[in-house]
């Protein structure tokens, strides 16, 4: 065992502890999966990620680093949040990407290239974006549709539209008709933890996307309704990004099923679904984590190629080293 630099950092958020927490060890060389997995077991965060040079065919093909990501029972290929905290902390850390407007992160699902974009705002002057990979979708059959609408507590009436989603993880998605419904509900998490490895999904989740017109009454609604069920107070959102897009999501740790902060797949896939089908526009801000108190926000931009960009910004909360 060796003394590793280590940095836990908040995602998806500019205030420590309104976002999502990640564990980022900056230098996992010479240590085995098993290791990895029983590390990021005792972190008990939804994510713990180690970081690697990245294998010769990725440095030739642009990568600047590699990640692994562990959740606490098995290894994604995959995850928003962590992409972007890995990302942070490795800047943060001293590294410099061969391209100094954009990092490329290798991971199991491929290269991921990430912007970086003045903002004064953002700790470090900067906001990050990964570039979402490619989706995978499908309408889901009626009868995969209406068993986790019931065990969401949906109504049939509050349904726009539903679909399975696929970007590395296997995910399920309803749109619905209003962010009073998404914040209002009380899901069975019994229900969804037997029901999602039938289905195949390993996530559901739900999103409520605001006229242009009502725009400034979601926000008036999910602050409302936010204040109601928090344990916190987030503070205010600047104007210009103000949310127009409510999300929450569930996803399985083990045998059980709880409720995501926020969630950077999961947004990445809705987004381009979304935008696809033009549901949403090819700019937004998601607000996710209301119902936990917490404040997360997630920048949605969809560039002229009709590259879906998943913008957040990072906090570092821990800084310091552990045994490995």
């Amino acid at each position: 065992m060796m003394q590793r630099p280590f940095k836990q950092v908040d995602v998806f958020t500019a205030t420590p502890y309104l976002g999502n927490a990640l564990a980022v060890v900056l230098d996992g060389t010479g240590l085995t999966d098993a290791e990895m997995q029983n590390f990021a077991r005792w972190t008990n965060l939804s994510e713990t990620t180690f970081l690697l040079p990245p294998s010769p065919q990725a440095a030739a093909a642009g990568a600047d680093y590699q990640v692994r990501i562990f959740a606490p029972n098995y290894e994604m290929a995959f995850a928003g949040h962590p992409t972007l905290g890995s990302c942070y902390a490795w800047l943060e850390a001293g590294g410099v990407p061969h391209d100094p407007a954009r990092v490329v992160q290798q991971c199991k699902v491929g290269l991921v290239p990430i912007g970086r974009t003045p903002h004064a705002a953002s700790p470090g002057g900067q906001r990050l974006a990964f570039a979402a990979p490619p989706l995978a979708r499908r309408a889901p059959t009626p009868e995969a549709g209406a068993a986790l609408a019931a065990a969401l507590g949906l109504q049939q009436r509050q349904i726009v539209a539903a679909q399975h989603l696929c970007n590395g993880p296997e995910h399920f998605g309803f749109l619905v008709d209003d962010a009073a419904t998404v914040l209002a509900l009380e899901p069975d998490l019994a229900a969804l933890a037997r029901l999602m490895p039938q289905i195949g999904i390993t996530g559901v989740g739900l999103a409520a996307v605001a006229s242009q017109d009502a725009a400034p009454g979601l926000i008036g609604r999910s602050n409302r309704e936010a204040r109601a069920f928090s344990v916190g107070t987030p503070a205010a959102t600047p104007a210009s990004e103000e949310p127009t897009v409510e999300v929450r999501f569930f996803f399985s740790i083990g045998p059980q099923v709880t409720e995501d902060p926020v969630t950077g797949s999961f947004n990445a896939s809705m987004a381009q679904w979304l935008i696809a089908e033009g549901h949403a526009p090819s700019r937004y801000t998601a607000a996710q984590g209301s119902r936990l108190g917490v404040q997360g926000r997630v920048h949605i931009a969809q560039d002229a190629s009709r590259q879906v960009w998943v913008g957040g910004d990072v906090v570092t909360c821990v800084d310091g080293a552990v045994t490995l």
